[in-house]
């Protein structure tokens, strides 16, 4: 499929949709994203044709559906240049993914030892931390961002060192669009002997991700914020790291044996795994990695990063408004208007058939640094457009005139 904007529409059935009498421009991607015709196919011949359980039965849907799902995991694997398949392990989002590191490593943290995050985070890249230092003692420490919301690469150094266990990071940040130098804090961190988680929700529907290259030991996302259904995820980590750390829950297929004296534990993938999994979601995270690399995923960047240069341009010329996060935003764009607040201008441009997000978007310490409660986002897809990039900032501007 060529990279045209108006053609990938058609491919969108919720796109046609109108919003108080005007069609809808859905800016709310990264919240999540909306579903191409394949995805929606894929999850209703699931339904329609495949429904089993998986692994256990030796009936025709049963070894269907098992193959169907472990191709899904082979195409992840491919998307993400996993060693193999493996590596794969589906969940049911990012938090999930973050929780299951979380727990897992408990006991490669003492008391006194440090686990490094940033600035920047999502909620679920915090909380799982703190709670992980309550159950051990440890101490979390935050690498501190500066005006324009850019993590301050020096004080990076200086909190590294030998106590450092953990660095978990965000790749792109979901409230300012601010892309992390992963891969060079990555190789900081492993210089100093510590595990790394990248987060990478809103990085997997803007930027190529190859896990080898980048050098973390985990890395995890959502498959709704690349065109997937909700309730799927994936954590990748690195097959050596993986089997030498416990299971996290207990339960089917996640197990070789089990008496009441002793249960032995299965071999990677299954090991994190437990009960029946999001089959319907893995095959549907497929569909939608292939549409992804059908359109490829630098024509994809180049589009979505030219809407969000155009949006700061055009939002910048409406009178008393000011922009969040640095040039190069991946995906997002944050911005806030003198005098007016986020929920009323958010709600005031939707009966204009614009959607946008507002609030804290999850990161209430990093709205806090900025001295605010919230912001408006506007946040870009495949299938936007120029053309609704206009309506956003003609939309605004006439709400600034009406709520001053």
């Amino acid at each position: 499929m060529s990279f045209d904007p108006e053609t990938i529409r058609s491919e969108f059935p919720i796109l046609a949709a109108e919003v108080n009498g005007r069609p809808l421009v859905y800016l709310d991607n990264a919240a999540t994203t909306q579903k191409p015709r394949q995805v929606l196919d894929a999850s209703r011949n699931y339904y329609e044709s495949l429904n089993s359980n998986i692994h256990r039965g030796t009936h025709h849907l049963a070894r269907a559906a098992t193959e169907a799902h472990e191709k899904a995991r082979e195409t992840v694997a491919r998307h993400l240049n996993a060693a193999s398949p493996d590596e794969i392990i589906f969940t049911s989002g990012t938090t999930d993914g973050v929780n299951l590191v979380a727990n897992i490593l408990t006991a490669s943290v003492a008391a006194g030892d440090e686990i490094l995050i940033s600035a920047l985070e999502h909620h679920s890249n915090i909380v799982p931390w703190q709670m992980l230092c309550e159950r051990t003692g440890a101490v979390l420490k935050v690498i501190p961002c500066d005006d324009h919301g850019v993590l301050d690469q020096n004080a990076f150094r200086s909190l590294l060192g030998e106590r450092t266990r953990i660095l978990a990071i965000t790749w792109v940040s979901n409230a300012f669009g601010t892309v992390n130098p992963v891969a060079e804090m990555t190789a900081a961190a492993k210089a100093a002997d510590a595990k790394v988680l990248i987060d990478a929700a809103q990085a997997i529907p803007h930027l190529a991700i190859d896990v080898q290259a980048l050098g973390a030991d985990f890395l995890v996302f959502s498959g709704h914020k690349v065109y997937a259904p909700t309730g799927i995820g994936v954590l990748w980590g690195k097959r050596e790291v993986l089997d030498s750390l416990p299971p996290w829950r207990g339960g089917g297929e996640m197990i070789k044996e089990v008496t009441f004296e002793k249960t032995t534990y299965n071999d990677l993938p299954f090991k994190y795994e437990a009960g029946t999994p999001n089959i319907e979601g893995a095959i549907g995270l497929a569909a939608a990695l292939d549409f992804v690399n059908g359109l490829g995923i630098d024509e994809i960047h180049r589009h979505e990063d030219h809407l969000v240069r155009l949006a700061a341009e055009l939002l910048s010329e409406v009178e008393g408004i000011r922009l969040y996060g640095p040039d190069g935003r991946a995906g997002a764009l944050s911005f806030a208007l003198e005098g007016v607040h986020h929920y009323d201008l958010g709600t005031l441009i939707d009966q204009m058939g614009v959607a946008v997000r507002t609030g804290h978007h999850c990161c209430q310490p990093l709205m806090a640094r900025f001295g605010i409660t919230g912001t408006t986002r506007a946040s870009f897809a495949c299938y936007n457009t120029p053309s609704e990039v206009e309506t956003l900032a003609s939309s605004v501007r006439k709400a600034a005139t009406m709520l001053r």
